[in-house]
């Protein structure tokens, strides 16, 4: 009787151990959003929430203790630590210890710089990775030496992910929940996770073997959260939104009865009524035919004759527009480049006291970032300013040359190519989103002529256009070469990979008036200009199209008699 009461009590004991004391429950002081040390130095996190509320519905009395994960297992294995309220659990834990039901997923990741070829984990094969010490993914490594990778320990995910950053490792090994808030804490932008997780792994509390009890009692406290729903409020508020729980059958059937049933009703008496309706309006509609027919030759001719006139208001007002818009670019485009070079000539100024700073008491932070890539990166950041500005300024003059009134005199001496140049800066936006397969082929002597460089530059852009609106998809492509024609002319080309023109159209194409774009705002006027544009010149315009295939513009012009080479 004495031993079946020693042996009772001592069960008792056992099962009320946790009720009766404090319990120090362990976890990683860095690991977000499970569990972390906030800006004033509290607990905080998923694991600890929850942590905090078992210990309410349970009548536990709970101390709970972040610090580095490698000191939080030792402390578990010696007995400072009675649970760990997150750990992932594997086949080499459980020889130890005992998990409770998995209360999260924690997704493994690769991390690595942006342009690393690395992308499955047979790419760490003797490289530089860096792992948290004692983490999942170091127990991970060491179970495959046969990768040859140089293990780097640190302490914790942060230290992985900006030693990472600075290019002291190839990799990283992170979680890819806790390395995307550390990745906006430290505001690392040249790093990121490979697409496909490294592993799945259920992560849960964990106490050593033979605390079997307390670890029930958390067990028993976590089915009793996710009963009355506070898991789920506590889960959504640190780790997102979870599935919504699914409707029966029966009940998807019933909610289907009685909303479909009304609605099948309301479309039977709609289909009804529009029958009727339908034909009340055929019977007006052929009656409107005749009416409509005998107006639309009217209201077509209007149309071309206001085509006409805002056409003409457009040209007229072109130059003074462009004068004024380029006015309003120039000065803050010219107050820039006048300015960066003073602000590069500063920046060389201060680089040596900043590298003596460097030198004297390390890395610092300047913009955001680390000295070293800014000392790299402002440089070229500079310069980059200037070649924009200065392509500002080219194509603001491009478009003000463009729109110049010209005189009728053809008597400049011009360079095709240059023509060419100019142009392709007016429509390379128009280029880049037409197509991504431009190509430009120039002969490699000067193709001279004695002409207009404005008008013809006009028709250049206008082919350009033409053959971009062409396009179906960005896919397709668009080609312009200069050359010597076979017979002594100036030839340049224009194909693109369009839908093409009919046969019966391709000898209307220079007609005034005439367009297949009449839906798309064309007028009809922009080949006919050109037309005209090019026999000024002495030239010819010459079209070839397969429907389907694409189209071909042959611009031919008589070349400069007294150019050498020509």
């Amino acid at each position: 009787m004495l031993i079946l009461f020693l042996f009772f009590g001592k069960a008792f004991a056992l099962h009320t151990e946790p009720a009766d004391r404090l319990l120090v429950v362990g976890g990683d002081h860095n690991y977000p959003p499970y569990e972390f040390l906030d800006d004033e130095g509290r607990v905080s996190g998923f694991n600890v929430e929850l942590t905090h509320a078992v210990a309410e519905i349970m009548g536990l009395d709970v101390e709970i203790r972040l610090g580095p994960w490698d000191a939080m297992r030792r402390g578990l294995e010696n007995g400072d630590i009675d649970i760990l309220q997150g750990m992932v659990s594997t086949s080499d834990r459980q020889r130890s210890l005992v998990f409770s039901m998995p209360h999260a997923k924690v997704h493994q990741s690769i991390w690595v710089r942006d342009g690393s070829p690395i992308t499955l984990l047979r790419d760490l094969v003797n490289k530089d990775v860096l792992v948290m010490r004692g983490s999942v993914m170091h127990d991970f490594m060491l179970r495959h030496p046969e990768l040859g990778s140089r293990l780097h320990l640190v302490e914790t995910l942060e230290d992985a992910l900006s030693l990472l950053s600075r290019g002291e490792a190839d990799a990283a090994l992170v979680a890819k929940l806790p390395g995307e808030y550390l990745l906006l804490k430290n505001r690392l932008r040249n790093i990121h996770p490979i697409a496909k997780p490294l592993d799945s792994q259920n992560y849960g509390y964990a106490v050593k073997k033979g605390n079997e009890d307390l670890l029930a009692t958390f067990n028993e406290g976590l089915k009793l959260l996710e009963r009355s729903g506070r898991y789920r409020q506590i889960y959504e508020r640190w780790l997102g939104v979870l599935p919504q729980p699914g409707l029966s059958l029966e009940r998807v059937l019933r909610i289907g009865l009685l909303v479909l049933l009304p609605i099948l009703l309301l479309l039977a008496a709609t289909f009804l009524w529009s029958q009727t309706l339908k034909r009340q309006v055929d019977v007006r509609t052929r009656a409107l035919q005749q009416e409509v027919a005998e107006k639309q030759d009217a209201l077509r001719q209007l149309e071309v004759r206001q085509q006409q006139l805002i056409q003409a208001d457009k040209m007229a007002s072109l130059g003074t527009l462009t004068s004024g818009v380029a006015h309003e670019i120039n000065n803050p485009n010219a107050l820039l480049l006048y300015n960066l070079p003073v602000l590069k000539q500063a920046w060389q100024d201060a680089l040596p006291i900043l590298q003596q700073h460097y030198q004297q008491q390390g890395d610092f932070k300047l913009g955001g970032l680390s000295f070293l890539r800014m000392q790299e990166e402002i440089p070229h950041l500079i310069d980059d300013m200037q070649q924009c500005a200065g392509r500002i300024r080219r194509i603001v003059e491009d478009l003000k040359g463009f729109a110049r009134r010209d005189t009728a005199d053809l008597d400049e001496v011009v360079d095709l190519n240059s023509v060419v140049a100019a142009a392709l800066r007016l429509v390379d936006n128009s280029l880049k989103k037409a197509t991504n397969h431009f190509q430009l082929e120039l002969a490699s002597l000067p193709l001279r002529f004695r002409g207009n460089r404005q008008r013809i530059e006009q028709v250049v852009v206008n082919l350009l256009l033409n053959a971009c609106q062409a396009l179906p998809t960005k896919g397709a492509a668009i080609q312009l070469r200069s050359t010597l024609a076979d017979d002594g002319r100036l030839l340049l080309e224009v194909q693109d990979q369009g839908r093409g023109i009919q046969p019966h159209d391709l000898s209307k194409l220079a007609d005034p008036f005439f367009t297949t774009k009449r839906e798309q705002g064309g007028t009809g006027l922009g080949l006919f200009i050109s037309s005209g544009i090019v026999q000024e010149h002495g030239g010819e315009l010459k079209f070839s199209s397969v429907v389907g295939e694409g189209t071909i513009v042959r611009l031919f012009l008589p070349p400069l008699e007294s150019t050498p080479g020509i």
